[in-house]
């Protein structure tokens, strides 16, 4: 008979963004868990409030099937001895096995017969195996842990209660002091405990007791009453999906209300008033339908709607006197100067080991001038570029961001504009902090997006040269994350950039001038070169490229980040061709032999003179035409040139002896080959390619 389980931990609060992906990871390990021990079962749920994470799963057997094993030991002749009787070797496997002599029996395998033994192995009962669940607990893991008591144990809160129900029986288990049962927790204040009879009256008996244990309905619900706000208010609410997630996992039983605040504090910028509602009070921002924000709130209280006015009036006077405070620094950093506060970020330190933040704008403002030439910005641009890298962090020391921090760079684009900077210096202000995620969005002016690179560079580089290089997963100063947004800008910018020798320029420009710059960048570029690889080939995997074409493109002689993805796209789209795997064999033998010239004997320089066949001829004028188009093609084009050397290359193969005793044709036929591989090279290192 199928039976039905029931698992809650139940917890202190836990932080709102570990909860979802606390109950996923335990609906994992119980479905692995329940595989590795031979349980089936018909379908698995989820449930998690702050206070707990539950799984209920349907249909699982009474006990586990009963197992048929052959089991495989020593070979014939080790088992037994001279005389025909059982050896030790034989003796021991069986007991090992948990049977006597009597069940062997001999299989022939590759020509060498060896002892074979039928196990018989009876299933447990399905309770006996899942007090295992224990372990399955014990064994979660969470972005922060706590131990309580004088014990080590930790966990991401402390264990109140463990419901652990097989149908109507517990199954015993114990953690520290807490024993499984099969009583819960109704809502903190409103609920009452609830004895379950079984797991399927999990949800209605919470729902009773003011705990609504699916998420999904949780969040419904929330989103319900929101739009009915909204509708009856004609109001437009962006239900921002972080958020509502956020709210989702504060709550266990929800009731959304409406709160106000002033309207005096919309003359604020609109900014501070969001990141006040939104990030400080989780609450949603309500606007009108043409998109202008008004003096409302959207909140949502953990309980029912009993004295819902009070609860509005205390958020009400929270979110007040933010606001005051929100205003009263807006008002004071008007009557700062922006010189004023560049000159202050001389006394702010960037990093004790780096220098100060006035010195990263010196040193971003030159990286941002190489740079802007390189991709080629006008001389107006470059102006521009130039004054935004002077000021681009003054609002670093403005009262505002020392409130909300949160608001760096987005300040900086209002206070700009407030002193008379112009839009094009004020939008590279905020856009340099972009992207602030690995996916998040990106500079939309080239301006914005030069410094942005500029500010990103700079750090990569001060921090590898004071030797604070990621290991691991040890990135305190999100320098993957920084390098990646430089190769996402620069994809979507579709710039040339050529990572190896830009850096070079950048380390040479500012090592002229180290006293004004505080720092000495690495002219080493080895670890840089490779940290940088390593990003462009996370980013090649968004896409799905194959990993071997991933090595062949990064490794090779081109670090133009465009034409690196161009190439890869190339190869990912021709993989199908008739005869791909053909072009990149012969390619690969052509660079194979190559590596076999010592690398002074290599000049490029071939000889026709020395030729013994017409293949030798045919395949110089074909290299020589193309070479002569190679340097003025695009990426595909080139693709296609060393494509057509196919059967020339075959040709020259099926004819011609490479390696032979006489020294000036071998290297005459090697240099050819090495000419070959240069415009291979400078596509891709073929040779990683993986062909068969």
């Amino acid at each position: 008979m199928a039976k039905d389980l029931l698992l809650e931990i139940g917890l202190e609060e836990m932080p709102a963004h570990v909860v979802w992906p606390s109950i996923k990871q335990l609906e994992e390990r119980i479905s692995k868990f329940l595989a590795e021990n031979s349980l089936t079962f018909e379908s698995i749920e989820n449930f998690s409030t702050p206070r707990r994470l539950a799984i209920r799963v349907t249909n699982i057997p009474d006990r586990q099937e009963d197992v048929q094993e052959e089991v495989k030991g020593p070979a014939k002749k080790i088992a037994l001895d001279a005389e025909g009787n059982w050896s030790k070797a034989a003796e021991g496997f069986v007991r090992g096995q948990g049977l006597t002599t009597d069940a062997i029996t001999f299989r022939e395998l590759n020509g060498v017969e060896y002892v074979y033994v039928t196990k018989y192995i009876h299933g447990k009962e399905s309770k006996e195996v899942l007090t295992g669940l224990l372990d399955v607990v014990k064994s979660m893991t969470f972005p922060t842990m706590m131990h309580w008591g004088d014990t080590m144990f930790e966990y991401i809160r402390p264990i109140h209660w463990i419901i652990a129900l097989l149908d109507d029986e517990v199954i015993p288990f114990e953690l520290l002091d807490v024993q499984t049962g099969r009583t819960t927790e109704g809502h903190r204040f409103l609920g009452n405990q609830i004895e379950l009879a079984n797991p399927s009256d999990y949800e209605d008996k919470l729902a009773e007791q003011f705990v609504i244990a699916d998420a999904y309905k949780r969040q419904q619900m929330i989103v319900e009453q929101i739009e009915a706000i909204a509708e009856k208010n004609n109001w437009v609410i962006d239900l921002d999906a972080e958020l509502l997630e956020e709210v989702t996992n504060l709550v266990e039983y929800p009731t959304a209300f409406v709160g106000d605040f002033e309207e005096r504090f919309l003359s604020i910028p609109e900014e501070v008033l969001v990141t006040s509602m939104k990030e400080h009070q989780r609450y949603f921002e309500v606007r009108n339908q043409a998109g202008m924000l008004l003096p409302h709130f959207i909140s949502v209280r953990n309980g029912n709607s009993v004295k819902l006015d009070n609860v509005a009036k205390g958020n009400q006077k929270v979110l007040a006197a933010r606001l005051e405070d929100g205003e009263f620094f807006f008002e004071e950093d008007k009557k700062l100067s922006i010189e004023d506060c560049v000159e202050k970020l001389k006394n702010v330190t960037f990093h004790e080991k780096i220098g100060s933040m006035y010195e990263k704008m010196q040193r971003v403002g030159l990286i941002s001038q190489v740079i802007g030439q390189r991709v080629g910005l006008s001389e107006e641009d470059l102006t521009t570029l130039k004054r935004a890298s002077e000021i681009y962090k003054f609002d670093l020391v403005t009262n505002m961001i020392g409130e909300f921090p949160e608001l760096q760079g987005i300040m900086g684009e209002k206070y700009a504009l407030l002193k008379g900077e112009t839009p094009a210096v004020a939008t590279a202000i905020r856009e340099h902090y972009l992207p602030t995620s690995s996916d998040g969005e990106l500079p939309k002016t080239a301006i914005g997006a030069v410094l942005a690179i500029a500010d990103k560079l700079d750090s990569v580089l001060g921090f590898f040269a004071a030797g604070m290089i990621p290991s691991g997963s040890n990135d305190p100063y999100a320098l993957r994350r920084q390098t990646y947004g430089i190769i996402r800008i620069v994809e979507a910018q579709g710039w040339t950039f050529p990572f190896t020798d830009m850096q070079g320029a950048i380390v040479d420009a500012i090592n002229d001038d180290v006293l004004d710059y505080g720092i000495q960048f690495n002219r080493d570029q080895k670890e840089f070169i490779e940290f940088f690889k390593g990003r462009i080939r996370q980013r090649l995997q968004i896409y799905n490229v194959r990993h071997d074409i991933i090595d062949a493109v990064v490794d090779s002689r081109q670090d133009d980040l465009v034409q690196i993805f161009k190439t890869a796209q190339i190869f990912d789209q021709h993989l199908s061709d008739e005869h791909f795997k053909e072009t990149m064999e012969a390619l690969t033998r052509v660079i194979n032999l190559t590596k076999k010239m010592e690398p002074s004997a290599i000049d490029f320089k071939v000889d026709p003179q020395l030729f013994e066949n017409d293949s030798e001829k045919e395949l110089y004028a074909a290299v020589k035409e193309a070479e002569d188009e190679f340097a003025n093609q695009s990426m595909a084009e080139n693709y296609q040139t060393l494509t057509n050397l196919r059967p020339v290359i075959e040709r020259y193969f099926n004819d011609t002896m490479i390696m032979v005793e006489d020294e000036k044709i071998r290297d005459n036929r090697l240099n050819q080959l090495a000419i070959i591989t240069r415009m291979a090279n400078a596509l891709a290192s073929i040779d990683k390619i993986i062909t068969k």
